[in-house]
């Protein structure tokens, strides 16, 4: 009996199916994007946003949409996609699904960098800071990553994670150091390590554009190579790729990612680390859908809570960094406890 050779329509549909659903999540991102602009202490009619996103005419409404919505909201989206990103990335590399940006030490470096350049240097404004951000997450991502490679033996995920979480617990303790013998560091941090977007400009996102860019763009170019990883290092380098070379790109990326997202809006929680887990219900275990979707379901997650947090206290807003945690917790919880049912 003559076997029928596998037809090719049910990938060819699943293709179809995920390429409609990234569509579907840009769409839900701008219109994420659109209440950001329109939502705030002063509420702007739609009409009033699109009049002064058109046509501005240098009111109060079209310079607060300018000025202050549209940077903001834009930051919100560029900053969710990194975390979103860097989070499928860590989670690939370290074959860890509980990995997120901070397993490498990454957050605790740009919050020790912010507190000396506060402490010692006197730095008091975001944009003087935010380049000490991004220098203390490159520099802890490389010592995590020296002393993941260091003694004998190759970087292990397991090898790679335990230095991460040293890394970090030793920055976690030299920041306490700081901000309890400095009350000035104390009162910047408490409102940086929230995470926030609140009076971020034009200049914040100019300035951690570049390196998020340039990490997306490495980290979307190593996903066909992590796929190959998740079968081992050997079997991964017998189907082409480079363990050694995919892991040091990977952690370039991720440095670059939650390096600028850090510096920008301090330390987000679980975007990170829930997203991914999230979108494989919908993209599969292949890494090449796994790092968009995480961008885009990341991105709208991070606007929307930005969004949430203006409206659900009557008088002020909470930070994004608060929204992301009280949302993010149960749902990564909530994921946690299916996976363990289906697992039985």
């Amino acid at each position: 009996m003559r076997t029928q050779p596998f037809p090719a329509r049910p990938a060819n549909a699943r293709t179809g199916t995920r390429w409609a659903g990234l569509a579907g999540g840009i769409a839900l991102v701008a219109l994420a994007a659109l209440l950001g602009v329109a939502v705030g202490a002063k509420p702007l009619p739609l009409d009033v946003v699109w009049h002064a996103l058109f046509r501005f005419d240098d009111s109060y409404d079209a310079n607060l949409v300018w000025d202050q919505r549209i940077p903001r909201t834009l930051l919100g989206v560029f900053v969710g996609a990194a975390l979103g990103l860097s989070g499928s990335l860590m989670q690939a590399i370290t074959r860890n699904p509980l990995a997120d940006p901070g397993l490498l030490g990454i957050n605790a470096g740009a919050s020790v960098a912010v507190v000396i350049a506060i402490s010692v240097l006197g730095v008091t404004t975001l944009v003087g800071y935010v380049w000490f951000a991004l220098v203390g997450a490159a520099v802890a991502g490389v010592v995590t990553y020296a002393l993941g490679t260091s003694g004998p033996g190759r970087a292990t995920p397991v090898r790679l994670a335990l230095s991460g979480t040293v890394v970090g617990a030793v920055l976690t303790g030299v920041i306490t150091a700081f901000t309890t013998m400095d009350v000035k560091s104390w009162q910047v941090m408490r409102f940086w390590t929230l995470g926030s977007l609140v009076n971020r400009g034009y200049d914040i996102v100019w300035q951690v554009l570049p390196f998020l860019v340039l990490g997306a763009v490495i980290g979307l170019s190593v996903t066909g190579s992590l796929n190959a990883m998740a079968l081992g290092d050997h079997l991964g380098r017998a189907l082409g790729a480079r363990p050694a070379r995919t892991r040091i790109l990977t952690a370039a990326a991720v440095v670059l990612l939650c390096g600028g997202a850090t510096a920008a809006a301090g330390p987000i929680g679980f975007v990170g680390l829930a997203v991914p887990h999230a979108v494989r219900a919908v993209a599969g275990p292949d890494h090449r859908w796994v790092a968009p979707y995480s961008m885009i379901a990341a991105a709208l997650l991070l606007v929307s809570s930005d969004v949430l947090g203006r409206i659900v206290l009557p008088t002020g807003e909470l930070e994004v960094g608060v929204v992301t945690a009280v949302v993010g917790a149960p749902v990564f919880v909530h994921l946690i406890r299916r996976k363990r049912l289906a697992a039985l």
